[in-house]
């Protein structure tokens, strides 16, 4: 079965770019994708032939989060599919942060909800300037849940608290001070950019990068099984919710929801 949402290109360098290739949704994240991704980490971290993984965004905007229509049919599914489908966004994101490969994010246009849980598990990312990014899931009901690990890991606690919560948008250079991104470069030299961050892994030893890379997690936050089935039955109870339930519906009927306080 081929992809649909994603497209792989590989230079003769063995430079793998991983597109998000949604750009209509503007690469928000159905069960489709979560698939595709989870398969193309496993299958590009394998590769002898592949050196570096660029993780990028046809269209307009990196990633728009989780596809609304596909949270929305959580809210009618059962207990087991809820679980089972909020395992696949858990999977991906963990799929891609051991991938033995370096991990480059090239950011532009939006970067919301797991989209910045995509830039998380990344080894660096740049992004154009004008991007924005938001931890968008509370103004649904919702918790960044599955992805907070990544989230917290690669801010830190005291960084990531200033946008974990709050739902509020921010531009590329405080996600440069949160330390979600290396940087943040014009747009027309955003592909110099990455290209600059790709190079070095050009002339290292690329067993010695994926143990580097393994060693490294094992002494950074703990991101195990346990941590992850708990990050799963955070966000399935939140998608039981009855906040979940009115923000969901209040999106998709274009209304406030009902503890939207005056004006926004």
């Amino acid at each position: 079965m081929s992809d649909e949402t994603i497209r792989i290109e590989t230079d003769p360098r063995g430079v793998a770019t991983l597109w998000l290739a949604r750009p209509e949704k503007h690469n928000a994240m159905s069960a489709r994708m979560l698939e595709e991704l989870t398969a193309a980490a496993g299958r590009l971290g394998a590769d002898p032939g592949v050196r570096v993984v660029v993780l990028a965004g046809e269209g307009a905007s990196f990633c728009a989060g989780g596809d609304l229509g596909w949270m929305r049919a959580q809210m009618a599914a059962d207990g087991a599919t809820r679980g089972r489908e909020a395992r696949k966004l858990a999977e991906m994101l963990q799929a891609l942060n051991t991938c033995p490969k370096p991990v480059i994010g090239r950011v532009h246009g939006n970067a919301f909800g797991g989209g910045v849980g995509l830039i998380s598990v990344c080894d660096v990312a740049i992004a154009a300037e004008g991007a924005r990014f938001g931890l968008t899931e509370t103004k649904l009901g919702l918790i960044p849940a599955t992805i907070g690990p990544y989230v917290a890991a690669r801010m830190g606690e005291a960084r990531a608290r200033r946008v974990f919560m709050s739902a509020r948008l921010f531009g590329a250079t405080e996600a440069v001070a949160l330390d979600l991104l290396a940087r943040a470069v014009p747009e027309a030299a955003l592909d110099a950019a990455v290209e600059a961050e790709v190079a070095p892994y050009l002339s290292v030893a690329p067993g010695a990068v994926g143990e580097a890379k393994a060693l490294l997690r094992r002494l950074g936050p703990r991101i195990d099984a346990q941590l992850i089935d708990e990050t799963i039955a955070a966000l399935v109870a939140r998608w039981e919710s009855e906040e979940a339930a009115e923000g969901i519906a209040a999106f998709f009927d274009k209304r406030k929801a009902n503890w939207v306080a005056g004006e926004e």
